[in-house]
């Protein structure tokens, strides 16, 4: 039976509306004679409020809404990779076609039909079938192969026929079981609700990002979450664009969620033009890009992170490490407080809904690393790096705060660095990692127990630094001992050499992580050598006279694999060099 009702009140996305038959909540609706696209968020007594995902402007009392008797869902199948959608996971590619302002009431589905896609076969007649089965798999482009599951919450059955081998749209059938059920390419979710996986799998395996910073002193696990806030103008956009190029995951979803028109057009047209690392491909063949800039319908933007996490789900299914990066989960929060205002919702802190942190963290609590259901086995995973953008850069906000209890890993933004020009501009005394343990045994086995000794020295001569600054206030740089002046400057070298990166570096921009031991090697060996010739009666101004950063940053720069060699070849030079110093000034 078709469901309908009236509007009986206007306020701003959020429409009352007097239903002529039950309805449930988040139930689908189409408003208005356009249709606009909305869901139920409350019922209370005789009316149900609405919160329509496009602009309001336009309709009128008394005007339609149809109830749609589903909860907003998406399709997922071949043709999502490389796609450009709204919050709503619409098309922009299909919607701007159209011109350069989308449409009202615009029905289009997710995955369209033209594109035919190389399939095969994985089961036969005769064979059983269970949720989470991979049914076959599709080139869905040159890079990358995807796998047709049988849908989550689906009856089992028995196949009776399946398609040979071949092009086939999405929406082609491509199995039919013996009761008569035909299932395609394409599947559809409800986008608040988990997808179900088999067995939830402990984090043991870094997320590997080539970025020095994050990769030393801060992992985090395939699975885990990581907040980046930073007030404006510290490089959050630029630092999740380097992630979602250079980070060790399979397929990356970059969801744009009320940010600037500007910014959101800079990575539209800039990830296409980006070559991916691995394959050599276009980066985009590996990318979902959701876009829903600050302009676009407020509703919208907080059904965006919701879509994000069902892609990331369907591809984590598959068996495949997926990325999710939020930009930024300030401006989701900003939508739930204005909606909860127009519904006269009582606030909680800042004027945020009271529900802040239970939503934050049914978004959160979606990542993780999972065994997948069905045959073969597969496991997969879902890490998630949420940018936040703080008023003025308070990190004591309620969104960051609320962010904080969530994640595992805080990687804070420095509007000082940023303004040096320090990129990235991650504040190492202010930022931590709680995922350190866990990934203990991955890093001992990769790079041996000497990587452990490497970072602890390299946090102690940091630590270092902040007290003797404090000194220098008092005394200046000349009541320094030797030492203290030696250890000054170190820091500053690991700061410039190891902590700050070169984004427009062929070399530099991604640092695997063996060539980040061995440059942590050089670093503490020249620290031994010059404590020796101090330790001998010379003096740091000798020292000073090299131009240990200039060649140091060559040596980083240097395209050759063996950097451990060249390095050690270097510190072997210098110490030639001291020991001609110290007979000198004898």
């Amino acid at each position: 039976m078709r469901k309908t009702g009236v509007i009986s009140g206007i306020s701003g996305p959020v429409v009352t509306v007097k239903p002529r038959q039950p309805v449930y909540m988040f139930e689908v609706t189409r408003v208005g004679s356009s249709g606009l696209l909305g869901e139920v968020i409350r019922i209370q007594k005789g009316s149900v409020y609405v919160q329509v995902y496009e602009d309001t402007s336009g309709l009128a009392y008394g005007d339609e809404v149809v109830f749609e008797d589903d909860l907003l869902s998406v399709e997922l199948g071949p043709g999502l990779l490389g796609g450009v959608f709204d919050g709503i996971g619409r098309p922009l590619r299909t919607l701007g076609e159209e011109g350069i302002f989308l449409p009202r009431g615009a029905n289009l589905p997710t995955i369209g039909s033209e594109t035919v896609y190389p399939y095969l076969p994985a089961l036969s007649p005769g064979d059983e079938v269970n949720p989470g089965d991979v049914m076959g798999r599709v080139r869905e482009n040159a890079n990358f192969t995807a796998s047709v599951m049988f849908p989550p919450g689906e009856a089992p059955g028995r196949v009776a026929w399946r398609a040979d081998e071949g092009e086939y749209s999405p929406r082609e059938a491509v199995i039919r079981l013996e009761d008569g059920r035909e299932f395609s390419m394409v599947q559809r979710w409800r986008v608040r609700i988990p997808r179900p996986v088999s067995t939830r799998l402990p984090l043991e395996v870094p997320l590997l990002t080539g970025q020095r910073i994050l990769d030393t002193l801060f992992p985090i696990p395939l699975g885990g979450a990581a907040v980046l806030p930073g007030g404006f103008g510290t490089g959050k956009t630029v630092t999740q664009q380097s992630l979602a190029k250079w980070c060790s995951a399979d397929v990356i979803i970059y969801v744009g969620c009320g940010e600037r028109g500007n910014e959101m057009t800079e990575v539209l047209e800039e990830f296409p033009e980006l070559v991916d690392p691995g394959t050599g491909g276009p980066l985009m063949n590996r990318t979902v890009l959701v876009a829903n800039t600050s302009n676009m319908p407020v509703a919208a933007r907080e059904a965006s992170i919701y879509l994000g996490m069902t892609l990331g789900e369907f591809y984590r299914d598959m068996g495949y490490n997926v990325a999710i990066m939020a930009d930024s989960t300030s401006r989701w929060a900003e939508a739930l407080r204005e909606i909860g205002g127009r519904l006269e919702e009582m606030p909680g802190e800042e004027g945020y809904p009271a529900y802040l942190g239970s939503r934050l963290a049914q978004y959160y609590e979606r990542a993780g690393r999972s065994r997948s259901l069905g045959s073969p086995g597969r496991i997969g995973s879902i890490t998630v790096v949420n940018a936040v953008s703080p008023a003025g850069g308070d990190f004591s906000e309620p969104v960051t705060q609320a962010s904080l209890r969530m994640s595992g890993a805080f990687w804070a933004l420095d509007k000082g660095l940023a303004q040096q020009r320090h990129f990235p501009a991650i504040n190492w005394r202010q930022s931590y990692t709680l995922y350190d343990e866990m990934l203990t045994p991955w890093f001992r086995e990769a790079l041996g127990e000497e990587w452990f000794s490497l970072k602890a020295f390299m946090k102690e001569v940091l630590e270092k630094e902040q007290s003797l600054l404090d000194l220098v206030q008092l005394v200046g740089r000349d009541g320094l001992s030797e030492g203290d002046k030696w250890t000054l400057f170190l820091a500053e070298l690991y700061r410039v050499l190891f902590l700050q990166q070169n984004a427009f570096s062929a070399t530099d921009a991604s640092f695997p992580l063996p060539r980040q031991r061995d440059l942590l090697l050089v670093l503490k060996e020249l620290n031994d050598l010059a404590e020796a010739f101090l330790a001998r009666g010379g003096f740091f101004e000798q020292i000073s006279e090299f131009p240990l950063r200039a060649e140091l940053l060559r040596l980083r720069e240097s395209e050759e694999e063996d950097l451990a060699g060249r390095g050690a070849e270097w510190c072997t030079n210098l110490s030639e060099k001291l020991a001609s110093l110290e007979v000198m000034a004898g």
